[in-house]
């Protein structure tokens, strides 16, 4: 780790959507957080949003500046791993976008290049800190639930004409592009699941990779269902949990992308304020729904315990394990719909409990 040091060194590989808008900005707003280089082929995009900021040609012409000690992988996921092992090899602490890697073998890899080099790994699942998710989290730990028996999480979205991207042509799709979230959020809350059923398709004319997934996983008593559609033209509900001391419904998606996007400031002070609160219904044949108050988003939360960890005055916020346990999940679910069969997981390697 880092000790005494007033400001870390940030380099970015990438300045993409996840460069520009997850990452960037909250390293800007980070204490001891200091934004320096920047992998991009546009100059011009980098520096109308960082004018003092470094751009460098190429992943190598980064790793040769000074005073970079955290480097964030933002690239296509297909230079995740190469990528992320090039900067462990130079010695730079190393924070991996979702997906961690394009296979469970590669992310395997990743980590144990951290391990031989003593450097930091992190994995970016930053939707532990959406505002719903929070909120669901602190109505679980508070007992509301009862015993769960049914946990659905869906990311629909109404794009029926798939755009010319290479995020669209994932060999995975949108399970590898939105799946991660979902898969994380549900091992925070129940652990490693016992088995895995999916079915993942191609549901929009013309679209060069799958658009669609139905992913079940299964528990002691419980199931959890990760759907996501992108012909979905009522795409709100996002949580429906159901147990045996009553079931809460969640709409709406966490406000923070969309609002980094219109251009908020990340510390401001209405950053991360999701006006649309779930409701929760007692297990009683009398009872109504009743607005829950909602937790406030806080993607800032992981950046602050990066910055902490790194100094050796914290944990590190994503594990590179949770990230394994992430892309065995997603990579289990790929052969499920190959098969078109459940598949187990291994029991030895389970978990006792969730993950914090």
């Amino acid at each position: 780790m880092i000790a005494d040091v007033a400001d870390l060194g940030v380099g970015l590989i990438g300045y993409g959507l996840a460069g520009k808008v997850f990452h960037a900005p909250f390293v800007a707003a980070t204490p001891g957080l200091s934004l320096r280089a920047v992998v991009s082929r546009d100059a011009a995009k980098v520096h109308a949003d960082w004018p003092g900021v470094t751009v460098a040609p190429d992943v190598a012409g980064l790793l040769a500046l000074p005073g970079i000690d955290l480097v964030i992988v933002a690239s296509p996921d297909h230079c995740h791993a190469g990528d992320a092992r090039a900067a462990l090899a130079a010695g730079r602490h190393v924070l991996v976008d979702k997906p961690f890697a394009t296979s469970l073998d590669e992310a395997r890899a990743v980590a144990a290049a951290a391990d031989a080099v003593g450097r930091m790994l992190t994995v970016f699942h930053n939707r532990r800190w959406d505002a719903d998710f929070l909120t669901l989290r602190a109505l679980v730990e508070d007992g509301r639930f009862g015993d769960i028996v049914h946990f659905e999480s869906h990311f629909d979205r109404w794009r029926p004409e798939p755009p010319a991207v290479w995020k669209e042509a994932r060999e995975a799709g949108s399970w590898q592009d939105l799946g991660p979230h979902l898969v994380d959020q549900a091992l925070c809350l129940f652990g490693r699941p016992q088995a895995v059923t999916a079915d993942i398709a191609t549901m929009r004319a013309g679209a060069p990779g799958p658009d669609w997934f139905h992913v079940i996983l299964h528990y002691d008593g419980m199931r959890a269902i990760l759907h996501s559609s992108k012909l979905a033209a009522d795409h709100g509900l996002r949580f429906a949990v159901h147990g045996t001391g009553g079931s809460w419904i969640k709409h709406g998606l966490d406000p923070q992308e969309a609002a980094i996007v219109a251009g908020m400031a990340v510390d401001d002070a209405a950053m991360g304020i999701d006006d649309r609160p779930g409701a929760f219904t007692p297990a009683d044949p009398h009872a109504t729904p009743q607005a829950t108050a909602g937790r406030r988003g806080d993607y800032a939360r992981f950046w602050r315990e990066l910055a902490a960890a790194l100094r050796g005055q914290g944990d590190n916020p994503v594990t590179a394990a949770e990230g394994l346990a992430v892309m065995e999940v997603l990579e289990t679910a790929l052969l499920s719909a190959r098969q078109r069969r459940t598949i187990d997981l291994p029991p030895a390697a389970r978990p006792s409990r969730p993950r914090r």
